[in-house]
């Protein structure tokens, strides 16, 4: 076995013991897809998930990618790859399966797109929504082997396309948006980090209840900030109700009206 080969071994185990991964498909696609496949040429800027200030890797061997840490995209801004085991852990919570139809909010690179596309399988569909059109246009040309994933660049509030078994959305927001819900098949589930200004916030799983909804709060969370959401005290009140609320106990609800739940 090749050192690289060794190293992709070794980061899918340890995903798996870390976040106790029930999905055997999760597990084959994070050995099956390349993560440098949707990455710029190394040396690369990696950080872990404590850390406060990127590392630069020695040079630019893969396998250097195969651990629990964050990459930057742009540094800069604090933009980076979702943490391998975080978004594992999400995709296993949603128990995405085959032939599911799943709708990304921010797919960044893409690499979680692909791990999708493996997931779902040939009669399952992806629809990647990046709303950056630099991001969106590499997404879109790293992505192009897989083919039952759909790239767009566009915003994920205004439309996402047909219903969808799964919505996983990778950037933080004040509330639910109604459209997410009402494109949730029956017994859809949604993922949708709700988040202050600080990018601190909660994950909350919501998922479609006969004519109703039904919330839960996954874990906490610091993630980057959607596109224009999100920028007022008010959106921050929104946010930490939504977060109080739902750690407390699982929310039944209808449908949202002024980003809170309604019966209405």
């Amino acid at each position: 076995m090749s050192d690289l080969a060794a190293a992709r071994a070794q980061y899918v185990e340890l995903i798996a013991k870390r976040e106790r991964i029930s999905s055997p498909h999760l597990l084959e696609a994070l050995a099956a897809v390349p993560r440098e496949d949707f990455l710029a040429r190394g040396p690369w800027r990696i950080k872990s998930e404590a850390a406060r200030s990127y590392r630069l890797t020695p040079d630019a061997d893969p396998v250097h990618l195969y651990d629990n840490v964050l990459v930057a995209i742009d540094a800069r801004r604090k933009l980076d790859t979702g943490l391998p085991s975080l978004w594992a852990q999400f995709i296993d919570v949603l128990d995405v399966g085959e032939k599911d139809r799943v709708v990304q909010i921010g797919c960044g690179l893409g690499y979680f797109s692909a791990v999708l596309s493996k997931i779902v399988g040939p009669k399952g569909r992806v629809r990647a929504i990046e709303c950056d059109e630099r991001l969106a246009a590499r997404a879109a040309n790293y992505l192009r082997a897989y083919r039952n994933v759909a790239v767009v660049r566009g915003d994920g509030c205004e439309d996402i396309g047909e219903p969808a078994d799964v919505i996983i959305v990778h950037a933080g927001f004040p509330h639910p948006h109604p459209r997410w819900l009402q494109s949730l098949r029956p017994h859809g589930r949604l993922l949708v980090p709700l988040t202050q200004r600080d990018r601190e916030g909660a994950v909350i799983k919501i998922a479609r209840k006969g004519r109703g909804f039904q919330a839960e709060a996954v874990q906490q969370i610091r993630i980057f900030p959607g596109q224009g959401r999100g920028t007022t005290a008010l959106d921050d009140r929104v946010a930490d109700w939504w977060q109080r609320a739902s750690a407390l106990a699982p929310l039944r609800f209808r449908g949202i009206e002024q980003g809170l739940p309604s019966d209405g």
